[in-house]
C-alpha cells in the first residue's frame, strides 16, 4: 500500500473533548428521539441509530452515550417480538430541555452547515415548546397533573381556549394544534381528540376546517381528521 493509499486515522480526542463532545452527542440523540417519537412513542434503536450517526461517524461511537443517557434514566429500552425499542422519558424530556435552552449549555452545533433534519427537529422542538408555554391556566382549576376525565378537560379546555382567543386575538378561531400544545402532556392524544370531539358533539364548541397557518405539517398533525368530516384545523366556542 503507497503512502497516498493510507487509510486516516482520526486523531485521538483529549478528555476535555470527548467531555464536550459527549454533552453535544447527548442533545443531538434526544432531540432526535424525540422527534421520531413525538415525544410519546417508542422507536426501533435502529431508526434512532440511523438518525443519530453522522458521516464518517459509527454507531459504536454512541454506545456509552446511550448508556449514559439510559443509566441516568433519560431514555430506556424494551424488547418487543425481538426488536429493541427506546422511549424518551419525562426525565429525558427535562435533560433535552436544559441543554438546549440553558446558558452553560456545551450544545452547539458543529461545522459551517446545519444538517437540514436536525435544523427541522430542532424548530419543531421551538415551536412545540412555544405552544405548550402560551397559556398557564390558573392556580386552583386543575392545572397540576394529568387530566382523567371528559368534565376535567372540558374545564381545561374552555379556559385554554379563552385565554389564546384573547392573548392573541385570534377573532374566535383557535387553532386545534394552539390548544393540544397548550393542554400539553397532561393529556393523552387520542384522549384529546375523543373529547374535544365530544364537546362539539354537546354544542359545545364547533370544529372547523380549512388549513393551518403556513400549512406547517407539524400544525396539521396537531390538528383533528376525522373519517366523516376530515380534516379540522379551528376550534369556534359556541357557549
Amino acid at each position: 500500500m503507497s503512502e497516498k493509499d493510507e487509510i486516516a486515522v482520526p486523531k485521538p480526542l483529549t478528555p476535555e473533548e470527548q467531555a464536550v463532545w459527549d454533552a453535544k452527542a447527548k442533545v443531538r440523540v434526544l432531540l432526535n428521539l424525540w422527534d421520531l417519537s413525538g415525544g410519546k412513542m417508542k422507536v426501533k434503536k435502529g431508526e434512532l441509530t440511523k438518525r443519530i450517526v453522522r458521516t464518517n461517524e459509527t454507531s459504536q461511537r454512541y454506545l456509552e452515550v446511550l448508556g449514559e443517557l439510559q443509566a441516568t434514566g433519560a431514555i430506556e429500552y424494551s424488547l418487543v417480538n425481538r426488536v429493541t425499542l427506546v422511549e424518551l422519558t419525562a426525565k429525558g424530556k427535562e435533560v433535552l430541555a436544559d441543554g438546549l435552552k440553558s446558558k452553560d449549555s456545551l450544545f452547539e452545533f458543529d461545522g459551517s452547515q446545519i444538517g437540514t433534519r436536525l435544523g427541522n427537529s430542532l424548530l419543531k422542538w421551538i415551536r412545540h415548546q412555544d405552544g405548550a408555554a402560551s397559556v398557564r391556566v390558573e392556580k386552583g382549576k386543575g392545572d397540576v397533573g394529568a387530566i382523567a376525565s371528559y368534565d376535567d378537560f372540558k374545564a381545561v379546555a374552555l379556559d385554554v381556549y379563552d385565554s389564546l382567543n384573547r392573548d392573541y386575538n385570534l377573532d374566535d378561531l383557535v387553532p386545534i394544534y394552539r390548544m393540544r400544545r397548550a393542554i400539553g402532556e397532561r393529556v393523552g392524544r387520542s384522549e384529546f381528540n375523543e373529547w374535544l370531539l365530544e364537546m362539539q358533539a354537546q354544542d359545545i364548541l364547533q370544529l372547523i376546517g380549512g388549513s393551518v397557518e403556513d400549512s406547517a405539517p407539524d400544525k396539521i398533525e396537531d390538528s383533528i381528521t376525522t373519517k366523516v368530516n376530515g380534516l379540522r384545523c379551528y376550534v369556534k366556542r359556541l357557549t
